[in-house]
Formats: structure tokens, sequence, C-alpha cells
């Protein structure tokens, strides 16, 4: 075939390994010749064509991974983009494993949800004028997709009816199959990730994203599918296999939210609350609980209405990054408001801004995902420690890579702590389903009612056992709550953590993203992570590197791999570094699960701030603190990308302030 020859020689001429061009084009053969796949060929034979061999090689030398629970990735054409044949996979294969799972169990049901997203070829990367089967491809049409594979396979799903204007958030999907005792679930969203991308992220029985073993297994499941079962959506609803999701779960999940409320409710206008949705799927979780409270958020007109494009946002609808803010922010100054908050478009993180004024006239302070994390740990705990409301034996969880002031706040009230996990709240969830089953987590004794608050630094939370993923709602009422306390007490949120780093010691967290694209980019950043770990840096930043910790260390605190899936979540180190004057430091590299690049976190840390310390000495202590977390985000990155043969990109090492 003349079309795989000019393949063949298209692909010579790109630097990657022969095994990964010779994947490729046996893939790219089988979408050519299949006629399953007869509606995408007049795009491939464009690309042919046109010569557009890396970006063929990319679609085409593996099967998108199904990696910590699902897919995702850039909607596209080939199984290494995210399509009706990556999903109907994923779904084939998670029949068949909760076929394995709930052995003789009938009906088997889950539960689906979606984000806003639709595929509009932002990049360009196809011919408009070609027949496409993926443009406009909406997460709702995913969804609907994955319910007809479901019933073909003779399982129930749980969906919203197609003409509805509601959204179901990721929280609300992990409360609402523990609601209505689903035996799992599917979201269809890419969370913050650029508008063009797309993913499937796949739900146990508890509400929770499998951990290993489990997701090892399901993984299998997929890797085996060879045949996709599947009817029409229209047929599936016919068929009695499809249910259209009513009210019920909504409100309850609602009413949950709400009792997660510390403070008595605001009286009229006693605190002025902006909120902003980022067109995504917030107003409908987090921007009721708000309303439901008494705080009438003031909502952010342009960006209130569920929008994939995201049309109104500036760069990334992203609450970890300030700039998606910027209308929120001159909303709050034309109102003189006390806070902003914001959700991103599956609604399972938040951002806030906090007024440096109680008067609401002064300026607008970006609070990070790590100090969301210290101020809603300090906040709960020390209003149910007020009120003697805590429980017998409470327990606070976080992450390896979340700022170890945490661990400090809950010691000081005697508070038990997981601070250890690695990223992503199913591991948040495992430690509670542990609890449920056994009272045990490790060395941790307590029950699910002991719970208080699980965080996490991208801007995660979850202070509610009843869901069992991070929580936009349940966090923005208790972020609106501490700020309405402070006023009560005539302080601001911004007052509030300064009072938690004088008295806990001085954190300062940075995040460092090493991007690394396309197969190349993957390629060196597995070198990259091999090199650090075969021999990792004796000094970093200036610093002795005095404990060195790499979570693939089957003789290590994690002991042998459960799966290949618990593998690849343990490619993470742990730099360890002596400071002086009191001060403590550390490094923590991985690579993203989601996005091509690998991340580095940093972390140093003051001592306490001693009663009677004169404010300037203070403030050259954290200023010690800023220039040495600088310090080591130069050199880190230098030695890091040493490894591959690069030097680091102009600016690679500037942080967030």
């Amino acid at each position: 075939m003349e079309l795989l020859t000019a393949v063949r020689n298209g692909f010579a001429g790109i630097d990657a390994d022969a095994s990964l061009k010779e994947k490729g084009l046996a893939n790219l053969t089988t979408w050519l010749t299949n006629p399953d796949f007869a509606a995408y060929r007049p795009q491939l034979e464009w690309l042919i064509a046109n010569a557009k061999w890396s970006i063929l090689l990319d679609s085409f030398y593996q099967i998108m991974p199904f990696g910590t629970g699902g897919r995702r990735g850039s909607v596209g054409i080939g199984p290494n983009r995210m399509n009706l044949w990556t999903l109907g996979a994923s779904v084939q294969g998670h029949c068949d494993y909760l076929k394995q799972r709930f052995p003789g169990v009938s009906p088997i049901q889950v539960v689906l949800a979606f984000d806003v997203r639709q595929f509009e070829d932002k990049k360009k990367v196809y011919n408009p004028d070609l027949p496409n089967p993926v443009l406009h491809l909406s997460s709702r049409e995913f969804c609907q997709y994955a319910a007809g594979v479901y019933a073909a396979n003779g399982i129930q799903s749980h969906i919203l009816a197609p003409d509805s204007k509601r959204y179901i958030a990721t929280p609300e999907l992990s409360f609402s199959i523990r609601h209505l005792h689903a035996h799992g679930g599917l979201n269809m969203t890419a969370s913050h990730n650029p508008p063009d991308d797309n993913g499937s992220k796949f739900y146990n029985e508890l509400g929770a994203q499998p951990v290993p073993p489990e997701d090892q297994l399901m993984s299998e499941f997929v890797d085996q599918v060879t045949t996709i079962k599947h009817i029409p959506f229209a047929d599936a609803v016919r068929s009695g296999k499809v249910h259209l999701l009513q009210d019920g779960p909504h409100r309850a999940y609602i009413e949950l939210c709400r009792k997660e409320s510390l403070i008595p409710a605001p009286k009229l206008d006693e605190i002025r609350v902006v909120f902003t949705p980022l067109h995504g799927c917030g107003g409908f979780c987090a921007g009721e609980v708000l309303e439901a409270q008494g705080f009438r958020p003031i909502i952010v007109p342009e960006q209130a209405t569920p929008d994939g494009q995201f049309p109104n946002v500036t760069g990334s609808p992203n609450p970890e990054l300030p700039p998606c803010m910027d209308r929120a922010e001159k909303l709050a100054r034309e109102h003189s408001a006390d806070l902003v908050l914001s959700t991103d478009p599956d609604a399972d993180r938040i951002g806030a801004l906090a007024n440096t004024r109680t008067d609401g006239k002064g300026n607008f302070r970006f609070i990070t995902g790590n100090e969301i994390a210290a101020l809603l740990t300090h906040f709960k705990v020390s209003q149910l420690a007020r009120s003697g409301s805590l429980p017998t034996s409470p327990l606070v969880v976080t992450t390896e890579v979340t700022t170890g002031q945490i661990t400090r706040i809950a010691r000081s009230f005697g508070v038990q702590v997981v601070a250890d996990l690695l990223v992503g709240f199913k591991y948040h969830a495992d430690v509670i389903a542990q609890l449920e089953a056994t009272g045990q987590y490790g060395d941790i004794r307590a029950t699910v009612a002991d719970f208080i608050i699980g965080t996490e630094e991208s801007h995660g939370v979850l202070v509610s056992a009843g869901i069992r993923d991070k929580d936009s709602a349940c966090a923005v009422l208790l972020l609106a709550e501490a700020a309405l306390y402070e006023k009560r007490q005539g302080r601001t949120l911004v007052e509030y953590l300064d009072d938690l780093n004088r008295q806990f010691g001085y954190f300062r967290n940075e995040l460092l993203n090493i991007v690394m694209t396309g197969l190349e980019g993957k390629v060196n950043m597995a070198r990259m992570l091999d090199a650090m770990r075969k021999s990792p840096p004796k000094t970093i930043g200036g610093l002795q590197v005095i404990g060195f910790e790499d979570l693939q260390d089957e003789t290590g605190r994690m002991g042998p791999f459960k799966g290949d899936t618990d593998k690849a979540a343990r490619n993470f180190l742990i730099f360890r570094l002596g400071g002086t004057g009191g001060m403590t430091a550390k490094v923590c590299l991985r690579p993203s699960g989601t996005e091509p690049k690998a991340k580095a976190y940093m972390e140093v840390a003051s001592e306490p701030c001693k009663p009677g310390t004169p404010q300037a000495t203070w403030e050259a202590t954290c200023a010690a603190v800023d220039v040495q977390v600088q310090k080591i985000a130069t050199d880190f990155l230098t030695l890091a990308m040493a490894t591959v043969g690069q030097t680091p990109p102009p600016g690679g090492d500037k942080l967030s302030r």
C-alpha cells in the first residue's frame, strides 16, 4: 500500500526507537484497513499526504495507557488519543472487570457523569474541510456512548437526561455512587487540562478511584479487550438498562455538604464573597452550597455559563493559577468583597483570593493550595476543639508533597496525621476505606468518624467521609466560613495565614514543572528519573542531601510492587536536605500522571517564631527561606535537565512569587 510505504519512509526521519515506529506503523495499518475505522480514513490520508509524521507517530505508537484509573489526553484520531474507540475499549474492560469483581450480582449498576468539554480542534491538527468523527465530540456524547457499551454488556447505568441543563461534578459523582449503592462509576472529564483534552476516570463501589492492586486488575482487563460490545444510546434507554438521574442524589449531596458547616450562618451583607465556576460545573455544587448557607455569592456573570471552550477565562481554567481569576478579582474590587472563590471545570478543586483589609478596600492576595490546606486543617480542627466536638481519635490526612505545616498543626492539637501519601485522592479514600474495614491504617487506630480532613497541595480538599474524592463544595463552604469567622474578630484570612506561619513556622512550598512533550519528551523524562535515582546529587541549592528515598525501592517502606500501576505511581524520589538555623528542606520529583511533564516539589521551612521576636527579625527569617527556595529551584532544575543533556530554558526556574 503506497500510503504505508510513505508512512514508513516518513517515520524513518524521526529520532525515535525503531520498535515504537514499527508499533506505530502496525496500529496505523489497522486504522487504515479495518472497516470499523473507515470514518477516520479521510483525515488519516490527509495527514499522510501532508507529511505530518510526528503527529502520526505520536498518535499511533501506543494505545493510550490506562493509567491511574483511566485515560486522559488529547482528543483525536488514533489509539494514543481520546476518541470513542479508546473510551469504548476502556469501558468494555471495565464491564469485564465488574463482572469478575461481582460474580452472580444482577443487575450491576454504574453512575455516569460528564463535564462541559467539546472538541473543536483548537490546535488545527486536522483538515476542517474533511469529515472528522471527533470534531465537536463532547463529554456528554462520550458518556452516552459509554452507556451503550455498558448496556450491551448487561450493565445498568444512571446518567443525566440528554436535555438536562445540569452537570454532575466529580465529588457529586463519588457521593451518588454510594447513595445509589452502585458498583462503580465513570466520569468524562479532563479537569483543568486544555479545552481539546478529555479523559475517563473510573470509580469503585465506594465512590473512589481504585488503588493497587485493583487498578492493575482493571488495567489488565482493558488491555485484553479485542471487541467492543455496543448499542446506540437510544436503544440502551429503550432496553431499560439506562436510568435517567433525578434530583434525589443531588439534593442529598448538597445537604451532606451543608452539614459540614462549623459556625453560625452570615447575616445579611455580613460578608461579601465573589464566586466563579470558570465555565465549569461548580455552580451546581459549590455555588449552590454557598447560596444555601446564606453567603449570597456574587457570581462572575461572563463565566457562569457551562462552556467547554472556556471563552472568558484568561489562560487555563485552573484555580492553581491566579490569572484565571482576573475577572473575579475585578468584580470583587467593585463590590469591596472579602473573598474570591473559584472551582475548576469538574469542580473538585478550588481557588481563592483574600482581601487584605476587613473593609474590602485592600488588595487581593492569592491563597496557594498549600495555604488552603493548612488554613482549612487548622480552622476545622480548632473549631471542633473549641466546641468540644473533636472525635475520639481524630485524624488528618495529607500527601508527601503537601506542606509539612499541616503535620505541625495536627500534632499541636493532639491529632493523628498521615502525611506521606502518594499524590491522588484515591489514596486518601483508601485510608478511609481501611479504617472502615479494619479500624486501622498502618500504625493509626481510628474509625471513619474520626476522619477530620484530607488535603493535597493541588487545591484539593476532602472534609466528609461520605465523599471519596476531593470536593470543592465543602471546601468553599469552610473557606467562606473561615473568612467570616475572622471578620467577626476584626481580622482577615491574610492575617490568619500570617499567624499560622508565626505559630507553626514559615513554610515556602513551590512547584517546578519540567515540561517534556511528545514521544521524545516521554523518553527523556524516564531517563531523567532513572539518572537521578541511580546517582542522586550530593548537594542541592548549597544544602547537603542528608536523606534520599526512592519509593520504587521494594525493600523500602512501601514494600513489593502490587502491579505495574503501583510501580508507575511510585516513580517518586525524595531528597531531604540539611538546613541551617533550624531550617528544614526537601525536594520531591515525580512524572505527572496526566500531563507531559515532570514535577519537582520543593519545601523550605523555618522554625516557629519565638514569642517576643522583633518583626524585623521574623521578616529576615522568612526572606532567608525565600532565598533558599530559589537557590534549590535553580540548582535542581539544572541538575535534572543535565541528566538528559539539556539546559533549563530562560525563566524555567521562575517561582510563583
